[in-house]
């Protein structure tokens, strides 16, 4: 674990702690600590690229929901139909418009979504950036980042890869303009092309599932050289996967993602997939909630100049069962 990393986690792990311990009964002999104040007048806005629907946000939103419930505040999460910078922008704007406590905002496409964030500063919101957003969270003037340094993870997946002895690799890419997962790719590139070996990136359109399985096959097919796929997440990992097996590769062709589905692990407790990059999503929409309120209550603060980071981590056939039992959680 980077040093970057465990201080993240430490302090956030602190803070957590804090907010669970601050108003319990003191030791005897000392005075009786007061009360909790009341948070229901605490209003928090939670707009991200992603639907609640998708796999991995349902578990980020159990994150975000659970947290409101444990600190006794509001929250309302909400996401464009498909990924739409120009639907997300009118989300921030209409949620700006609320005078919400908070913000809790994914930032995909910085330029795409500045001026709402600027609105958001200047009428003196705190926001907190989730997920994508690492890069730039200084610039809009958010408290703090939660979420993973997507070229960081990206490199380690490339490196797992190349261990492996992954020389050509398929970045199937699904959300074209979405910087996070431009950063992965370049990321593993880094890391695989420092191995020796090449990685090109596919971009597919999984709002046609079919259509995607179709040009990650033809891709495979065109060059026999490809012995590694790296999916972005596991909507894009279901139509690798299903290439890979339709082209008769299954078992020869490495192949990992990001992201935790209940189908990616028990891909990788089946064989099929070598690991999952985890970065934890219950964190990131649970902290960002913890975090505000705590702001909000006793003007503390988080990361000290460095976002907190909820990954990389991996899961691989060691820990894939164990992971694979807290999925019927709904909280990894």
């Amino acid at each position: 674990m980077s040093r970057r990393l465990r201080y993240g986690v430490l302090a956030a792990v602190a803070l957590v702690g804090a907010s669970a311990t601050a108003y319990s009964t003191a030791s005897a002999g000392s005075r009786v600590a007061s009360a909790p104040p009341s948070n229901g007048d605490i209003n928090i806005e939670v707009v991200t690229h992603g639907q609640a629907s998708d796999p991995f946000w349902s578990v980020f939103k159990r994150g975000v929901d659970d947290a409101g419930a444990q600190m006794g505040v509001n929250v309302n999460y909400s996401a464009p139909a498909t990924f739409d910078m120009v639907a997300m922008s009118q989300l921030i704007d209409a949620a700006v418009a609320k005078n919400p406590t908070g913000l809790v905002v994914s930032v995909p496409d910085y330029d795409a979504l500045k001026d709402s964030l600027a609105a958001a500063h200047d009428a003196g919101i705190p926001i907190i950036t989730v997920n994508s957003g690492s890069d730039v969270y200084q610039e809009i003037g958010a408290i703090t980042h939660v979420g993973q340094d997507e070229t960081i993870a990206g490199e380690a997946a490339g490196q797992h890869l190349a261990d492996a002895g992954a020389t050509h690799v398929m970045c199937v890419n699904q959300e074209v303009g979405n910087a996070g997962l431009d950063a992965r790719c370049a990321g593993a590139k880094t890391s695989i092309e420092a191995a020796g070996g090449t990685l090109d990136v596919v971009q597919v359109d999984l709002n046609d599932a079919a259509g995607a399985q179709s040009t990650i096959s033809a891709a495979l097919q065109a060059d026999d050289t490809i012995d590694a796929v790296l999916a972005l997440g596991p909507t894009g990992a279901s139509p690798a996967l299903a290439a890979i097996d339709e082209v008769g590769k299954t078992g020869d062709i490495l192949i990992g993602t990001f992201d935790l589905s209940q189908d990616v692990i028990q891909a990788i407790i089946d064989g099929n997939m070598l690991f999952a990059v985890d970065q934890q999503q219950y964190l990131q929409g649970y902290l960002p909630i913890v975090f505000l309120t705590l702001y909000h209550n006793n003007l503390n603060t988080v990361g000290g100049g460095q976002p907190v980071l909820t990954g990389p981590g991996f899961v691989t056939a060691d820990n894939a069962q164990q992971v694979l039992d807290l999925t019927g959680q709904g909280s990894r």
